[in-house]
């Protein structure tokens, strides 16, 4: 029987080649895991803090712990699927993902909340973005890839337009612990058997025992001087987002912005991130990926340095979000579709999950520190250049070294 080269299509009557039939199943499976594991939190967080006696703070840092716990994970969850494909852990993340939503609408004390928590982020770690990027990698040939991760980050690009006003709608209505079980209930109904149903390795490739492939792609990551380039480049800019983004609507509204103008331009952020995947992806068909993707993160520098001359006004503060929000999610599919394209697919799990760490700490770190120049500097503007250099840095990453070919 002939075997079909990953990534080729398939046709026979009907019959759909199963990568797309994967994609859809985790543009479905990133929405609702989104929503529920992260997304819903910001609803949360003041009825949980009411109940649990502890302030909003206290709580956060439970979103924080859970964040760090899940970039602990991102190495031996790479490794996992680059020997075993997605289904497994996958699957096995998704129950316990769904056990643990049940468990957090149970807690009574912050240790509680924050154990809850830590074990969400571990299980985020096999459910989310960078497992099902493994996925899709493993399955898509390059000329294919780009489409394959932007179906499902555009479509999981509105988790929160669906999953903030939903869980809102739910704790109004029934209470934040209620929401919480509702919330598991649809987690474990709809992620559990996509994830056991339609994944499955792709027909070719190397075989689970066949250890050697992986660790040769991860050798040649790690003695590549452009992979620890890219690192420092997507650290920069995973700093530079996490900052803005926590910190917009607070800066709005010091700026003497209505609370409700702050809040909807902030809002503008998620709609945005999907029209720059769009572009993105439509761009680095006729221009090199690493072009476009410093051409966006150069934008967002200039947008991030004028802030604090354009938020005077709502048509200011507006256009310049418009700027930053256009690469808020570049580099979502921008990393693996670098990476694979310059390693290959064997071993890509584990080398994407050596480059998430330090990308997940920067993520959460960096609006702490953000706050922490906020506050030494009496005002923003500092924080504003710190996001701009960054994003300069992360645009400069994206070109140095960029023609390199990657070590043997």
């Amino acid at each position: 029987m002939t075997r079909l080269p990953a990534g080729a299509g398939r046709s026979g009557g009907n019959r759909v080649f199963r990568g797309w039939w994967i994609v859809a199943a985790l543009a479905v499976t990133q929405t609702v895991g989104y929503g529920a594991l992260y997304y819903a939190f910001a609803v949360l967080l003041q009825p949980m803090a009411r109940d649990l006696h502890a302030s909003a703070t206290v709580v956060t840092g439970a979103l924080t712990a859970s964040t760090l716990a899940g970039a602990v994970m991102a190495v031996p969850v790479g490794r996992w699927l680059d020997r075993h494909g997605g289904r497994g852990l996958m699957t096995t993340g998704s129950l316990a993902a769904t056990a643990l939503l049940a468990a957090w609408s149970q807690v009574h004390t912050v240790a509680q909340l924050y154990a809850v928590l830590v074990g969400v982020g571990l299980t985020s770690a096999m459910v989310l973005y960078e497992p099902a990027f493994a996925v899709v990698v493993a399955w898509f040939d390059p000329g294919r890839r780009a489409n394959a991760l932007l179906a499902i980050t555009v479509v999981a690009g509105f988790a929160s337009s669906v999953f903030l006003p939903v869980t809102g709608l739910l704790v109004d209505r029934y209470g934040w612990r209620e929401a919480l079980l509702l919330l598991a209930v649809l987690h474990g109904a709809v992620t559990v058997p996509l994830h056991a149903l339609v994944l499955r390795r792709p027909p070719t490739g190397p075989a689970p025992s066949q250890g050697h492939p992986l660790t040769s792609g991860r050798g040649r990551a790690v003695r590549d001087t452009r992979f620890w380039i890219l690192a420092v480049g997507f650290v920069a800019h995973s700093a530079a987002v996490s900052a803005l983004t926590v910190h917009l609507v607070a800066y709005l509204i010091s700026r003497g912005h209505p609370a409700t103008f702050a809040a909807g331009v902030a809002g503008l952020l998620g709609i945005l991130s999907v029209t720059g995947r769009v572009v993105l992806t439509g761009a680095q068909r006729r221009v090199r990926p690493s072009t476009v993707v410093a051409a966006i993160f150069a934008l967002q520098a200039l947008a991030a340095a004028s802030l604090p001359l354009a938020a005077a006004s709502r048509t200011g503060a507006v256009i310049a979000v418009v700027g930053f929000g256009l690469g808020f999610g570049a580099a979502t599919i921008a990393r693996p579709t670098m990476l694979a394209d310059r390693y290959g697919t064997s071993g890509y799990a584990t080398i994407s999950g050596l480059l998430t760490v330090p990308v997940t700490l920067a993520k959460a770190g960096a609006p702490l520190a953000a706050a922490g120049l906020m506050y030494a500097a009496g005002g923003y503007t500092p924080v504003w250049v710190a996001v701009a250099v960054c994003c300069a840095v992360a645009a400069a990453g994206m070109l140095t070294r960029a023609g390199a070919a990657p070590p043997p």
